[in-house]
């Protein structure tokens, strides 16, 4: 085609060809600038619906006008055949820079820096690339990093799928023969793709970059397939000793497999590059609540039980929360909390897989073997990066002894990790709080059922506290336990403010048997966000943090309290400190979403919201978080369907009853979201998240004096979030009422006097 013109192009220099086409330097005579044009496959041009899709697809990419994204010009047919204009670049590929060895740390904390910044601009406009690989990665002669043919790799799939061409061995067409190796486990298996699947790509490409090698080394397509799907790739900082921590921990998150588990967003995994580049520049800087570099980090896999009774199970569960608590108040260690790492029972992964999933470096394993009085206890930690063993030991004795022993392991690890221990931390390690069984267990079991989100759960763990206290008289961890207990019925409007009085009776009882408790600095603070006293709530939370900066109950407290008065940037930080000691909460996952929402930033929060939704689906709270999340994003139609089963689910929960009176509202069904809203009051009428939700309902359905009403109901328990509020579409009847500027304007001031 050298020296034809097509359309309003003249073709002078053949660039390459590869599976996405050939293309061409061409000048635009109309201009007067070159360009590239890219000439689609043949087989593309034989699908009449192919020119329609895809323009389409570059009418989107066209939109998106970023730096490191290729700029689409023009698309337009030749003979039949499409092809689009696009911005000529000078430089090479990021394949020709790939010579089986890795690149040094700046250039490719530069490189993903400035991809994820791309892939951050893309999503928010929900366009998913779906071909990320070095081939489609360009860096100009100004180290300016560019992702090209956005929009074709969906083009290519649709028509395959159309064809029912192969896909992953390649067959007659060879469209996706090459690619299989950076696709995700998702995108593998068939399922609707989301940005996930691009972070997932990018992990392969950083891999490369780190290590020269690609982490799913098959020698064919299928056995590569196999990789992706199963198997858990060397780590990268044993194929390259010299890979920084930080780095080694965003491949590793990149690479999860399940996509609840990988990073959520392009934004969250910008931050903690930009993060990485700031340490590297200035060394010994670190950011509040973020573990540094070299901070050792460990899971505690839940002791099998080897008793001949298996309800000795509560016994192994006891001796692995004690070791969890007696490390967690170690500050220079971070401790994967006892939520996440029960959730690892009877796992079925190999160590090195579960340190990749915890994203930690070290693992301890143990059993426990109970036979009337006597006791066997084994352990073992284990250095996950090298795979090797640091020791193993075998304890015995009797029931009366195992506290001691417990603390003879802890220590052993200290050791082991050759941290050293403040006086404090001496004390705190040595300190039993609770050493009858019994009790224990009915402490174990309380704190179980905390977490079921429902008046049946919660009620089962206040009773078990009690039951506790009936054991071994007042202590400190049973009124713990029965205080959050009740600040959860608070949460779900149950009772609230009989709960909260409850509650706080709980923390004076605490207080009296510990001054310094900081059980009781942690209930204060749970008790004081119900209340909406957000700046009492972070002092306490923070103290409670001071003792144990693994805690994550705190830490969610702390989040919550700041996100809710509009300080997104304070939170963030302990927000990243939190995923990482608790990254199997499903709840937790939803926190950057927040924090999105906060900034308006709403097309970005749906994706965090979804991964909570999709860790755990039958949970009331995440259901709630995620059909009101799409809603924001007018998503309507994926919304009612997760609202209305709440809503069915929970007839006389407040959460059910929110469903359906925010279902019913966008439906413009004003009589049965006026209903819906009367049964709520009571929640509302305590609850920041309540009132905010139910202004919203009213707003909804044209009521605005019930809106505001409740809005300044939230601004009164603390809400601050005005950012979000001036910009939702839910409000958007009220954005020119004088009324609702002058409430903005208070909570603006009131997020500023707020004291991080």
């Amino acid at each position: 085609m050298l020296g034809r013109t097509v359309s309003h192009y003249r073709i002078v220099e053949h660039l390459g060809t590869g599976g996405m086409g050939i293309v061409y330097k061409a000048e635009d005579t109309r201009l007067g600038r070159l360009v590239a044009l890219k000439f689609l496959p043949e087989h593309l041009a034989s699908d009449p619906h192919a020119l329609d899709r895809l323009q389409r697809e570059a009418r989107a990419a066209s939109a998106l006008n970023h730096p490191h994204i290729c700029t689409i010009y023009d698309i337009d047919t030749a003979d039949g055949r499409p092809f689009i204009a696009m911005e000529l670049l000078e430089g090479e590929p990021l394949r020709s820079r790939l010579q089986g060895r890795p690149l040094e740390t700046p250039a490719i904390l530069d490189i993903v820096s400035q991809l994820a910044d791309a892939l951050e601009a893309a999503h928010a406009k929900g366009i998913v690339h779906r071909d990320i690989k070095p081939e489609n990665i360009f860096v100009t002669t100004r180290a300016t990093v560019k992702l090209l043919d956005f929009g074709i790799a969906k083009l290519v799939a649709e028509q395959a799928a159309a064809t029912s061409a192969p896909t992953v061995t390649g067959g007659a067409t060879g469209t996706l023969a090459g690619t299989v190796a950076y696709m995700s486990p998702e995108q593998l298996r068939g399922e609707k793709l989301d940005g996930r699947t691009d972070l997932f790509s990018l992990g392969v490409v950083l891999y490369e970059l780190v290590t020269g090698a690609h982490p799913f080394a098959g020698t064919t397509s299928g056995a590569v397939v196999g990789e992706i799907l199963t198997k858990t790739p060397t780590a990268a900082v044993r194929m390259n000793p010299g890979v920084p921590p930080e780095l080694d921990r965003i491949v590793n998150k990149l690479l999860e497999k399940d996509r609840r588990l990988r990073y959520q967003s392009a934004t969250e995994l910008r931050v903690d590059v930009e993060r990485s580049r700031r340490t590297r520049a200035t060394p010994g800087v670190q950011t509040p609540g973020t573990p540094s570099d070299e901070q050792a980090s460990i899971v505690v896999l839940p002791f099998d039980n080897l008793s001949p009774d298996p309800d000795n199970a509560f016994f192994a569960d006891g001796l692995t929360e004690e070791i969890i608590a007696d490390l967690s108040k170690v500050r220079s260690l971070r401790v994967i909390s006892r939520t996440s790492a029960m959730l690892l029972k009877d796992s079925k992964k190999d160590v090195p897989a579960i340190a990749r999933q915890m994203n930690v470096r070290y693992v301890l394993e143990g059993s426990v073997r109970r036979a009337a009085n006597h006791l066997r206890i084994t352990a073992q930690l284990i250095d996950a990066a090298r795979d090797a063993h640091l020791w193993a030991e075998k304890y015995a004795g009797t029931l009366d002894d195992v506290f001691e022993i417990q603390e003879q392991v802890s220590r052993a690890i200290v050791e082991a990790l050759r941290v050293n221990l403040t006086p404090e931390e001496h004390d705190r390690m040595a300190a039993r709080p609770l050493t009858d069984l019994a009790a224990y267990d009915c402490y174990l079991r309380a704190r179980h059922e905390i977490y079921g989100f429902d008046e049946a759960s919660v009620g089962r763990a206040i009773d078990l506290a009690q039951q506790g206290l009936q054991i071994v008289g007042e202590n400190e961890l049973l009124y713990a336990a029965m205080g959050m207990a009740y600040c959860r019925f608070a949460n779900i409007g149950i009772r609230p403010e009989a709960s909260l009085r409850q509650a706080e009776h709980c923390a004076v009882k605490i207080a009296a048997l510990n001054g310094e408790s900081p059980h009781a600095y942690l209930l204060r603070g749970v008790i004081s966000t119900k209340r909406g006293d957000m700046q009492q709530a972070v002092r306490e939370l923070k103290v409670a943090l001071a003792a144990d900066p693994n805690d994550a109950e705190a830490l969610t407290s702390l989040v919550y309290a700041y996100l809710s008065a509009g300080k997104s940037s304070a939170a963030r930080p302990f927000i990243r400190r939190l995923l990482d000691v608790d990254p199997l909460t499903f709840v937790n996952h939803c926190l950057p979403g927040w924090a999105d929402n906060d900034e308006a930033r709403f097309d970005e929060a749906v994706g965090a919201y979804r991964a909570c939704y999709e860790m755990a689906p039958s949970n009331p709270l995440g259901r709630a978080l995620y059909g009101w999340t799409l809603a924001t994003v007018k998503r309507i139609d994926e919304a009612l369907p997760i609202l209305d089963s709440l809503a069915t689910d929970l007839p006389d929960a407040p959460l059910g009853r929110l469903a359906l009176c925010l279902a019913s509202a966008l439906r413009q069904d004003k009589a049965g979201a006026l209903a819906a809203a009367e049964s709520l009051t009571e929640a509302a009428s305590w609850d920041d998240y309540f009132s905010a939700r139910l202004a919203e309902c009213y707003a909804l359905v044209g009521e605005k004096d019930e809106a505001l009403r409740w809005l300044e109901n939230a601004r009164r328990h603390g809400v601050s979030y005005h950012v979000a509020l001036s910009n939702t579409w839910i409000l958007s009847s009220l954005h020119d009422d004088a009324r609702f500027r002058e409430l903005m304007e208070r909570m603006k001031q009131q997020a500023e006097r707020f004291e991080v």
